[in-house]
């Protein structure tokens, strides 16, 4: 059997979400390994924060013949932790890791002789290939010509490139049936429907941020779940697992008009009682597409719009201007759909005129939800590697840098974002707005957390 695992947060990680949502990752690759024949359980360890001897248990019990971690920059110390404690107890087992960490550097993960095999990208196709391999005890030369698999071969270490699956809909519906559902905060800040649940459809970008790592995980063209496919989805969490809204994540779901058109007449179609939200990129959005989005169940959107500061979209390039940015939220409004975003703080070169542009242009904007992020690099994207190579950090937790320039550090960005998290939420237009949307005691006790909070957390 081959059991998966998700690790628990690194403890006082900044990192650390309180939110508990199934890893959909994790949810793909079982279900992938379950339809190619394979007996699978899955050990969400971020949900449970069980202490290490709990996993040394489960492995002893379990006694699979291959144990597959996720891992992403942040939990690569606990990834090769647990690597290392299951060639302690079972030696012959492999250790296989995937995930964005492992596809960036994954030889940081094979010079540990604990961990046997990288998944670089998507893990679906080439995880079955791989078990299937292993379980066959097949000569490791074979092992070593399995695209997106990295491995040590006669003294090297082989990395081949991943062929990034063209017809998503070979990738069968995810795996939640190995999750403890009712365990997970199965709700959506941004809708009233509950449960609500995580879906992806969406995956590859064509655009090059400077900040973000996903074209090269994912690769540069999108590709998506065939609309019928995805109202297949939606009907399946609607009838096993109750649910009420789904959140469509991924920057990319209104890339292409017409295919979120046809999400939208087939969720109609189906007459499914359903409500959704979506990320976008502002660029993408027009008042004929969102009238069908709303007639189809869309709630909120959220924008990714990261500065209000020209000079620093230009220096991310995003691709998007304030003007783009203002219409898609005047849009929305018009057309009755509410809207979300995040801004980013801590991008080398951002001064304090930037920041101060950035707090007018949420004024603007008058988001119902705004989110303040903290820059902090990690490998995979070109924004980490002229970080590396200038300097501009003053620590790194192993592969994660915290930048320092000339106008702030780490602990003075957190001050800022502290500043604008508080003048944001503290309007009275916004807490009326609040209280119409959530009711009276949520919001208050929401207030009381956020004003005497003295930390604040990137994401």
């Amino acid at each position: 059997m081959i059991l998966l695992i998700n690790p628990a947060p690194p403890l006082n990680s900044p990192w650390y979400i309180g939110q508990k949502v199934p890893p959909l990752g994790l949810a793909y690759v079982a279900a992938a390994l379950e339809k190619g024949g394979f007996s699978v359980e899955i050990v969400d360890n971020y949900l449970l924060e069980k202490p290490i001897e709990h996993i040394k248990e489960r492995i002893r019990r379990l006694n699979p013949e291959i144990v597959g971690l996720t891992c992403s920059s942040v939990a690569y110390r606990g990834c090769v932790e647990i690597a290392k404690i299951v060639k302690e107890n079972l030696p012959s087992c492999k250790v296989v890791v995937g995930g964005p960490h492992p596809s960036m550097v994954p030889g940081s993960m094979l010079q540990h002789p604990e961990i046997d095999y990288a998944i670089l990208g998507e893990g679906e196709r080439a995880i079955v290939e791989l078990a299937a391999q292993i379980t066959e005890s097949k000569e490791s030369l074979a092992i070593a010509t399995i695209p997106g698999v990295a491995c040590r071969h006669e003294g090297k270490i082989v990395t081949n490139p991943p062929e990034f699956i063209r017809d998503l809909d070979q990738v069968p519906i995810p795996a939640r049936h190995l999750f403890p559902m009712h365990l997970y905060d199965r709700m959506v800040e941004y809708l009233d429907a509950k449960p609500a649940d995580l879906m992806n459809v969406v995956r590859g970008c064509p655009y090059n941020c400077a900040y973000c790592e996903i074209s090269r995980l994912w690769g540069q063209t999108c590709r998506a779940f065939s609309p019928p496919r995805v109202v297949e989805e939606i009907e399946d969490l609607i009838n096993k697992h109750g649910s009420k809204g789904v959140y469509f994540i991924g920057d990319n779901f209104t890339v292409r008009k017409k295919y979120v058109l046809e999400i939208c007449e087939l969720i109609k179609k189906h007459q499914l009682d359903i409500e959704w939200v979506c990320d976008a990129r502002v660029d993408h959005v027009s008042r004929e597409l969102l009238k069908e989005m709303k007639s189809a169940g869309c709630q909120t959107i959220w924008f990714g719009a990261e500065s209000g500061s020209p000079r620093i979209l230009e220096r991310i390039r995003k691709g998007a201007t304030l003007q783009q940015t203002a219409n898609a939220f005047k849009l929305c409004k018009e057309e009755g759909i509410q809207t979300a975003c995040s801004f980013m703080l801590g991008i080398p070169g951002e001064t304090p005129s930037d920041w101060k542009a950035t707090f007018k242009f949420v004024k603007k904007l008058d988001p119902d939800w705004c989110r303040f992020n903290v820059f902090v690099a990690v490998p995979g994207s070109s924004l980490y590697e002229e970080i590396l190579e200038k300097g501009l950090y003053d620590r790194m937790d192993d592969f994660v840098a915290y930048v320092r320039t000339e106008y702030f550090n780490y602990e003075s960005i957190l001050e800022v974002q502290r500043r604008f998290l508080r003048d944001f939420n503290r309007s009275p237009k916004r807490i009326f707005r609040k209280i119409r949307r959530e009711g009276i005691f949520p919001v208050l006790k929401k207030s009381f957390r956020l004003f005497s909070s003295n930390s604040s957390k990137p994401r």
